[in-house]
């Protein structure tokens, strides 16, 4: 049962307020507060709903702040201003909740500020909407300014603002048909043009076609890197970095089960769930292994391999809408760190390769330096290879998150140097 004197939007600013403070993610807060108060489903979704509405429009919510108050707010009243404006003026929920249990949040001494703020939006409400046309493009569309800066020259001004709006959006889930287990008759969705077995989602999480393995969510973004990587059956594969399983679940359908498969992660936490998710597919067992490989590869698996998935750590930017607080983690100087992180992980893949085997790199960003800057600085100092093949899936362009996939090859069967 639901604890007595409670409402969400409390629970939505103490979730901000850990968020501010750097104790976890958006999605790891939502759970933990939603288990801890003993949420209902509805009242679950009206928390991710707030919590996801503030971090995707914080931006513009503190612009708003500054037009309806005069002064400076401390950064508790802040976050408790950022949730009743966001529900307001980006979610429409009634004035009347949204004010009064949001004012209720604060403690007594700001009440009367926050009452007064939240009235103030209730009648400013058109004005303040109206002139989301006239601000910077990053301000309204909550973004920093080195980002959209920096896929303005990528992209774009048009491309790089239809980035920014695609991530305010609420994500979409799709899921795939798993091939390895008995298939529904009736399913949950509509398929997705060009995307073979993957369907969007049509209603609430199908609970227990999940739980049987009949389904796993995915986003259709996700095959392009094992599509590339073309695992065959009989052949070796190592998915380098697997956690939490998607791809490798794809992996072990194409090869038709897990058995040929080594999943590896740097993160021992995290391959429990790896290996329940593996099972629940129906995939069988793979070989599951700790391993940092941003270290020298162990001996036993030198030459061991026709193909090496590497779905490397990266900033996650082709994801922002499912990952909303990326934007405001995410510092310029990261991108140049990661490449150097990602560039490690191909060197000490490539002693694993056999001859004639392949290499797919693969990231969920969509910069340039993660991406193919990586790969071409890679081949350039190994004239051995060669890059056989690219995909991209970009958001403006393909409607899905984005994504990027190189397969990198030996010149010759037998590879020299």
């Amino acid at each position: 049962m639901p604890a007595k004197n409670f409402h969400v939007r409390q629970a939505a600013v103490s979730a901000l307020r850990a968020w501010a403070k750097g104790h976890d993610y958006a999605e790891t807060l939502i759970e933990r507060h939603a288990q801890r108060r003993k949420l209902s489903s509805s009242d679950r979704g009206l928390l991710q709903a707030i919590l996801f509405g503030v971090l995707r429009h914080r931006r513009l919510l503190d612009e708003w702040i500054g037009k309806l108050r005069d002064g400076k707010v401390d950064p508790e009243t802040r976050d408790i201003l950022r949730v009743g404006l966001c529900q307001l003026l980006i979610l429409g929920l009634p004035d009347h909740a949204a004010v009064n249990e949001t004012v209720e949040a604060g403690k007594a001494s700001v009440r009367s500020l926050i009452n007064a703020v939240l009235r103030r939006a209730t009648l400013a409400r058109k004005p303040l909407l109206d002139g989301v046309a006239d601000l910077p493009q990053p301000v309204a569309h909550s973004h920093p300014d080195w980002l959209y800066n920096r896929w303005r020259t990528a992209f774009g001004t048009h491309d790089a603002i239809s980035i920014m709006e695609w991530n305010n959006l609420p994500a979409v889930n799709y899921f795939r048909v798993n091939p390895l287990a008995p298939a529904p008759e009736l399913l949950p969705g509509k398929p997705v043009e060009n995307a073979p077995g993957f369907y969007q989602l049509d209603g609430p999480l199908p609970s227990a076609l999940l739980a049987s393995g009949s389904v796993y969510i995915q986003d259709p973004a996700t095959r392009h890197a094992v599509d590339l990587l073309d695992p065959q059956p009989g052949e070796r594969i190592l998915d380098a970095c697997a956690a939490p399983g998607g791809k490798a679940f794809l992996i072990a359908a194409a090869l038709g089960s897990a058995e040929g498969l080594v999943c590896t992660d740097s993160n021992e936490k995290r391959l429990p769930r790896l290996e329940e998710n593996l099972d629940r597919l129906h995939a069988g067992k793979a070989t599951i292994a700790v391993h940092d490989w941003t270290r020298a590869a162990p001996l036993e698996w030198h030459g061991a391999f026709d193909g090496i998935l590497l779905d490397v750590p990266c900033s996650n930017t082709g994801v922002i809408r499912r990952r909303v607080d990326v934007r405001w983690r995410l510092q310029a100087p990261d991108i140049a760190k990661i490449a150097i992180t990602q560039r490690k992980i191909l060197e000490n893949s490539l002693v694993c390769l056999k001859p004639g085997g392949r290499i797919v790199y693969s990231t969920c960003s969509i910069e340039h330096a993660e991406n193919l800057g990586v790969v071409e600085e890679f081949l350039a100092d190994h004239p051995e290879l060669t890059l056989h093949s690219t995909r991209d899936a970009l958001p403006f362009r393909d409607k899905t998150d984005g994504a990027f996939a190189a397969r990198i090859e030996w010149k010759s069967a037998i590879p020299t140097g």
